[in-house]
């Protein structure tokens, strides 16, 4: 459990709870979004796991595309061959303990990892 997520389930006044909140942004206690913001580095702090060159690329191209079958036609590949590398990609992740179970999740991990930008969306 978080400490925000305990402020607002201990059951605290309104009040106490934004008491409690100003102290944790005062104290550099809560996450900011410039936290989750990549600046193109990798830090060793997180764990990265070893994605080949086509598995970048695949991973881009369907996360540009509405569809598996769309990055397929864009790569000149199977909508299979398109998820089995996603699949693959996904246990590197997991394996590395950064689960990423979603497109979503996978977009992060791409943003984190270094691998696009936000400049490029």
């Amino acid at each position: 459990m978080t400490a925000t997520t305990e402020l607002f389930t201990t059951g605290a006044s309104s009040a106490a709870r934004r008491a409690d909140a100003a102290d944790m942004v005062a104290h550099n206690r809560v996450a900011r979004l410039a936290d989750y913001r990549g600046s193109g580095e990798v830090t060793a702090a997180i764990p990265r796991p070893s994605l080949s060159d086509r598995e970048i690329e695949v991973l881009l191209a369907w996360l540009a595309a509405d569809s598996k079958e769309d990055a397929a036609a864009r790569l000149f590949i199977s909508a299979s061959t398109v998820s089995t590398h996603l699949a693959r990609i996904r246990a590197k992740y997991t394996a590395v303990g950064r689960g990423a179970p979603t497109k979503t999740h996978l977009f992060a991990r791409a943003l984190q990892d270094g691998y696009t930008g936000l400049d490029s969306w």
